[in-house]
């Protein structure tokens, strides 16, 4: 294979992967919004949960720190459910992304105030299942559904840009978040006018999404999943 012709396919593997990543980080910024506003807490912010746990737990509000804990014990079950699912799929990004609009259309019914939490959970396992579609670039680490490690190596690629560095592979970074932010404009608007029915909008949003994935070959999709370092397990030495 030629320099050139490896080029094109590199420029191709990447541009197909930004595009999902933008996507994906569409619908997950409009699932956080949602469900922030519905329920109250983050559906995929586990860091501002886990503070808001610990306040909770410092004032004596034992049953929301609970809520909180159990919901990031449910946002790190989703992520690896995603990666089993994802691992056992030819087309990995169609299934997980299926499974992630049937758990936002079931959600969606969940909307009188006694079952909130219950929804509130099913949105943060399908916002930790999404994350197994696109893991990195190139590489590169994305994140789909959180965007402060994003923003901190696009910053730490403009550091390394004024000290002398030529590599922007760094600028690729900004996607997840402008699709975050995009998503989570268009969420806002949706809950505020169909309050809980908007997350099935979201649901067929996340299905039209693995339809589109059916577009992209099934060895471009592993391209940008983590390896399973199996050879590496098999031959480590038995202790």
């Amino acid at each position: 294979m030629t320099y050139h012709r490896r080029r094109l396919i590199k420029i191709r593997r990447k541009t197909t992967g930004l595009a999902l990543v933008g996507l994906i980080s569409f619908i997950a910024g409009m699932t956080d919004a949602v469900g922030l506003v519905l329920s109250g807490d983050f559906v995929s912010f586990m860091t501002g949960n886990t503070t808001r746990a610990a306040i909770a737990i410092g004032n004596g509000d034992h049953n929301h720190a609970l809520v909180l804990l159990a919901a990031i014990l449910i946002f790190v079950c989703g992520n690896a459910l995603g990666v089993v699912l994802a691992h056992a799929a030819s087309r990995p990004a169609f299934v997980v992304l299926g499974w992630v609009s049937v758990l936002l259309s079931i959600a969606s019914t969940f909307s009188a105030p006694d079952t909130v939490t219950v929804q509130f959970y099913l949105v943060a396992l399908a916002m930790g299942m999404v994350n197994a579609t696109v893991e990195h670039i190139e590489g590169l680490p994305i994140g789909l559904t959180y965007v402060t490690g994003a923003l901190s190596r696009f910053g730490r690629g403009i550091g390394r840009l004024i000290v002398g560095d030529r590599d922007f592979a760094w600028t690729m970074q900004i996607v997840p978040w402008v699709g975050m932010l995009l998503g989570a404009i268009v969420g806002a608007l949706l809950v505020h006018h169909f309050a809980a029915k908007a997350l099935l909008f979201v649901a067929v949003l996340a299905l039209t999404a693995a339809f589109l994935t059916l577009f992209i070959p099934p060895a471009l999709q592993h391209r940008y999943r983590q390896r399973v370092a199996r050879q590496a397990l098999l031959s480590q030495p038995l202790r």
